[in-house]
């Protein structure tokens, strides 16, 4: 493997989706789709919508991007320093400061409220980011409540 795919997280994670916390950063997402119906007025997607480029971009292009900007490069740098290993609680620091980096880019296109909730779900994909080395189990993640996501608040 080459620098740039290891700094990036560009490698497998064989039995991520074996891993019992991986089924309950999964199921956590359905707590948080259950907070969005109920707090903020949704607008599911239509069938036709979920067959758009733009769907298919936000659910699947998009995290993927994001994941190997955010857990793959920027984690992925942090995470070579000293301080960037150390943390609290399974959440090293590289992870900490990447998620805020992930949550003040969410500001430009997200209602504050919203752009802050992204905090909780950057720290579980950073988690899996670092428990397996990998972008891997991020992206998945990433992927899964994206779907929720855009499929109950419909499309920008």
């Amino acid at each position: 493997m080459t620098d740039i795919a290891r700094l990036f997280g560009w490698r497998r994670a064989p039995g991520f989706y074996k891993d019992r916390l991986f089924h309950l950063a999964v199921l956590a997402a359905f707590f948080f789709w259950a907070a969005l119906w109920l707090y903020t007025p949704v607008r599911p997607v239509s069938p036709h919508q979920v067959l758009s480029w733009k769907y298919f971009f936000l659910v699947f292009l998009q995290p993927i991007l994001e994941e190997s900007a955010f857990r793959g490069f920027l984690q992925g740098w942090f995470y070579q320093f000293p301080w960037g290993r150390s943390g609290r609680r399974g959440v090293t620091s590289a992870n900490g400061l990447t998620s805020i980096l992930f949550t003040l880019g969410h500001f430009g296109s997200h209602p504050p409220l919203w752009a802050v909730s992204v905090l909780i779900p950057s720290l579980i994909f950073g988690y899996f980011r670092d428990r397996y080395g990998s972008v891997t189990p991020s992206i998945v993640l990433h992927l899964i409540y994206n779907a929720g996501y855009f499929t109950l608040t419909g499309l920008p």
